[in-house]
Parts: C-alpha cells; sequence; structure tokens
C-alpha cells in the first residue's frame, strides 16, 4: 500500500503526513510506503487544487484539510 502526502511543505502538509504516519504506527500496519509529493504538477495530476491531501493506492481521500489520524485509520482498515 501506498500513501501519497500530496503539499508544499507547509506546517500543515507535515502535520497530515504526521498524521498519517501515527495512523500506521497505531494499526500496526507493514509493508506501507509514505510519500510526500512536493511537485506542483504531478499534485495537478491527481485533480486537487487545495492542499494538503491524502491519496490511499492512487485514490485521492481527501484535500484541503489536515485529517486526523482517527479516520486515516478508518481507510486503512
Amino acid at each position: 500500500m501506498v500513501i501519497k502526502i500530496l503539499g508544499s511543505g507547509c506546517p500543515n502538509c507535515l502535520k497530515l503526513e504526521a498524521n498519517a504516519k501515527q495512523a500506521v504506527a497505531e494499526l500496526g500496519l507493514k509493508d506501507i510506503n509514505i510519500e510526500h509529493v512536493y511537485d506542483f504538477e504531478e499534485i495537478l495530476e491527481y485533480g486537487v487544487m487545495a492542499t494538503p491531501a491524502i491519496v490511499i493506492d492512487e485514490q485521492v481521500k481527501a484535500a484541503g484539510r489536515i485529517v486526523p489520524a482517527e479516520e486515516i485509520k478508518t481507510w486503512l482498515k
């Protein structure tokens, strides 16, 4: 499974990345790759107009908000 955080690296993007890592750790999941996509053109390929955004296995789950770890965990189960 691949989780991508889309964003410029602003504090909100970093918080979303931390929440994703927390969700993975709390569920004890292995073989999860978390990537941060900074490239604006690549972000646009996902149709995302507001960051931060989170993509799980190439499916945009949320954009324009910091998703809490508890919500991310529901997507990973």
